[in-house]
């Protein structure tokens, strides 16, 4: 691009808080992928074991020397952010005969660009069995599908507590369910049979989240179009359980393990204007981030729930 087009490239304060306050109900990936802010594209986060729950020599006799450990050290996980970037394009013309602002609407559908394509991205990850140990994750089949009367959906989601919290000793706070398995889930015998006596028969996701013990539950509504103008579900027949820390990765300490984090460069996301030839007025919106499951051992699969 041209110098001059270079210099008429204004950072929009207004449009870009539109863009940083834009939010779909719909999309969910930030339970699980919370938001972080740093100051560089690429680095590393620290990763660490276990070894604080060890049972060590403690005692000591006196005069003798202190008990001392061998501290393993911490590992680290390296990330390199992407970044993704839309402009719509205004010509002159149309922005003087719109009964709408155009600028706003330019930043509020490039905005929905990128916040669908990280949804997907992260729901992706997320749905993944190959990024789950052996222990965390299952497929359900047969009469164990939660769309089948006689499934035990308490037990299955009871297991998938009792696997995370054996493996990071915290028992999840997350649980994202796909909108198909929610309209199973939510009609299932099992779960009415709770509230049949003090509630309507249906069970809401805020009934769920005390039969279940898990404080955030969330459904993923979300859809992507695709070419041919087909619509897709973005969360398949899927849950996942997480326990997703609400410290920043950056302050994050061996006592707090996580199941993932979407790390975004500081100041993200940019809305900026620039003018073309003359008679085009451009809105682009630019986001610099990268979803990465950091503590697969905190998140738990379950698959084909229905």
């Amino acid at each position: 691009m041209s110098k001059r087009l270079s210099d008429l490239r204004v950072q929009d304060p207004v449009l870009t808080e539109l863009a940083t306050g834009y939010n779909n109900e719909d999309y969910v990936a930030e339970n699980l992928f919370p938001v972080v802010s740093l100051e560089k594209e690429g680095g590393k986060i620290p990763k660490f074991g276990k070894e604080q729950f060890k049972l060590y020599n403690t005692e000591r006799a006196i005069r003798a020397k202190s008990n001392r450990i061998n501290p393993s050290g911490v590992g680290a996980i390296e990330f390199v952010m992407s970044e993704h970037d839309i402009e719509y394009p205004m010509d002159y013309r149309e922005e003087s005969e719109a009964n709408i602002n155009l600028e706003i609407h330019a930043t509020n559908f490039t905005s929905e660009v990128v916040a669908i394509k990280k949804e997907v991205m992260c729901a992706k990850l997320a749905q993944d069995p190959t990024n789950y140990a052996a222990g965390s994750k299952i497929t359900l089949i047969g009469a164990s599908k939660f769309s089948d009367p006689a499934s035990d959906p308490i037990s299955v989601i009871e297991n998938a507590k009792l696997a995370i919290s054996k493996k990071i000793i915290k028992k999840p706070n997350t649980m994202v369910i796909g909108k198909n398995v929610y309209a199973k889930l939510k009609y299932h015998p099992q779960l009415v049979e709770k509230i049949k006596y003090s509630m309507k028969g249906i069970v809401s996701v805020d009934i769920m989240r005390e039969i279940f013990e898990i404080k955030n539950i969330v459904v993923g509504e979300a859809m992507y179009c695709d070419d041919k103008d087909e619509l897709f579900d973005i969360w398949g027949n899927t849950i996942i359980l997480a326990y997703v820390t609400q410290t920043e990765a950056k302050k994050r300490t061996a006592y707090e393990p996580t199941f993932a984090y979407t790390l975004r460069k500081k100041n993200n996301p940019i809305v900026d204007t620039y003018e073309e030839a003359g008679k085009l007025k451009i809105v682009r919106n630019t986001d610099i981030f990268v979803p990465k499951i950091v503590g697969a051992d905190a998140g738990y699969l379950i698959s084909e729930v229905v």
